[in-house]
This record gives structure tokens, C-alpha cells and sequence, in this order.
């Protein structure tokens, strides 16, 4: 691999051990160093990982726990600060609760090699298991962030299969929300900075009986009151958006 590309993967966890073999094996066929970050889970799914770790042996697994459950936006900037440590100059995120084909990484991690300063995100499509309501919260999520960053950059902010360049990303984590807000957050701020945001379509799917960390209620508060913020910062920015030419691409 290039010098100028380390890869890493990264996997926040929270009580996902019902779908923990699946994403191993995903990744265990792309031959990447992975860190993972239990996110105060409890015993069972916190003994499986702690076996997952052991039993990698010296194959580039590291495994950090964080005591109490801080949610998915706070075990992913503690993954990508790790990451970026370790010496690690991309970060790929991936979720732990089954919805994504890992094979559609690879193309992403492709991507990324193509253009190092993009920030390479998963487009879904979804199949006939989606649930409707979830599927209408993102679209107002994508509608809310195409007016707070005055552009079609993002088409879909709430895949969380994607690939981050570390060195534009950890400046933009300070302000960024530690729960489900911080996927759609933290590319709005990547598009403010100028950072190329890149998309291509994933499969998505719901396996039954699946465990989603998503909060109806409380997670829509909390991206509702992200946009809310992330309004008035741009309306900050405005002059400068305004005439800054649209940088989203498609492969």
C-alpha cells in the first residue's frame, strides 16, 4: 500500500453481538487492521468482543471499551482519534448491527485511494424490508442537510459506511454530536471545511430480528436540534456558500 494511504477500520458496538459474526467475516476478508470500540455494552456482547480480540491474535485488532453507553457519535470520534495515533491516515466507519453488503467497502476503499482528500460515503438502496418511517426521517435529515450546506453534497448523511480522511476530519469532531446525529453532522462540517464528499450507492437491508441502536424518539430530537444548530452556522457562512461551486460527485 502507498505511503500516503494507511487504512483502518473502524466499528462502534453497542450490544450487537447477535450480528457480530457476520460483520467479522466481512471484514476479515479485506485484510485491514480494525479498531473497534465497545461502547459500554453489556456482558454478553462485551465477553464476545474480548473473544473476537483474543482469538485475532496479532492480525491488527485493537479493542477499546468505553465504561458507560456515551452512543455511536462518541465511540466513533474515540475510533478515529485512536486511528489517527496509530499512524492511520484513513478511517473507515462501519456499522455493527448487519445493514450492509462489506463487500461495497472495498469499492469505497478504492474510491478513496483514487481521490485521498474525499471523504468516500455509502448512497443506500434500500430493499422492501425498510421501514417506512425510518425511511421518512431520512428524507427530511437529507433535505435539512442540503439547505444547511446550500448544496446537493450530501444525498444521504445517515449511512454509516464510509470513509473518512483523518487528517481533514479530526479538526471538525469538537462540535459534532455524540449520539446518532453524528453521522449527518460530521459531513455537513466536512462540506463547510471544503472537503470533497464522494458517494456510491450500497445495499442496505434490515435482517429480522436486527438490532439497531436508533431511538425513535430521542435520536429525532437530537438530529432535529443538530439541524437546528447547524442552521444558524450557516447562515454564518453564508456569504462565503453562497458562490462556492458545487463539489459533490457520484461514481
Amino acid at each position: 500500500m502507498a505511503e500516503e494511504h494507511r487504512f483502518c477500520v473502524v466499528v462502534p458496538v453497542y450490544d450487537h453481538h447477535e450480528a457480530l459474526e457476520a460483520w467479522w467475516e466481512g471484514l476479515r476478508a479485506l485484510g485491514l487492521p480494525v479498531v473497534i470500540v465497545d461502547d459500554g455494552s453489556g456482558e454478553r456482547c462485551r465477553s464476545r468482543l474480548e473473544a473476537l480480540a483474543a482469538g485475532a491474535g496479532g492480525t491488527g485488532v485493537r479493542l477499546i471499551r468505553l465504561p458507560l453507553n456515551r452512543g455511536k457519535g462518541a465511540a466513533v470520534k474515540a475510533a478515529l482519534r485512536l486511528a489517527a495515533g496509530l499512524g492511520f491516515t484513513h478511517a473507515a466507519q462501519v456499522d455493527a448491527d448487519g445493514q450492509h453488503d462489506l463487500r461495497d467497502l472495498a469499492r469505497l476503499l478504492e474510491a478513496s485511494r483514487g481521490e485521498p482528500s474525499a471523504a468516500v460515503c455509502g448512497e443506500p438502496r434500500f430493499g422492501p424490508d425498510a421501514p417506512a418511517n425510518r425511511l421518512r426521517w431520512r428524507r427530511l435529515t437529507n433535505f435539512w442537510l442540503a439547505v444547511n450546506t446550500l448544496s446537493k453534497d450530501i444525498p444521504d448523511g445517515m449511512c454509516g459506511l464510509r470513509v473518512y480522511p483523518l487528517a481533514a476530519t479530526l479538526p471538525l469532531l469538537g462540535p459534532t454530536g455524540d449520539r446518532m446525529e453524528f453521522d449527518p453532522e460530521i459531513l455537513a462540517r466536512l462540506s463547510w471545511a471544503g472537503v470533497p464528499l464522494r458517494f456510491l450507492p450500497v445495499s442496505v437491508r434490515y435482517p429480522e430480528g436486527g438490532r439497531s441502536g436508533f431511538r425513535a424518539f430521542e435520536d429525532n430530537v437530537r438530529i432535529s436540534w443538530m439541524h437546528t444548530r447547524l442552521f444558524f452556522g450557516m447562515l454564518r457562512r453564508l456569504p462565503v456558500r453562497a458562490f462556492r461551486a458545487p463539489r459533490r460527485g457520484r461514481r
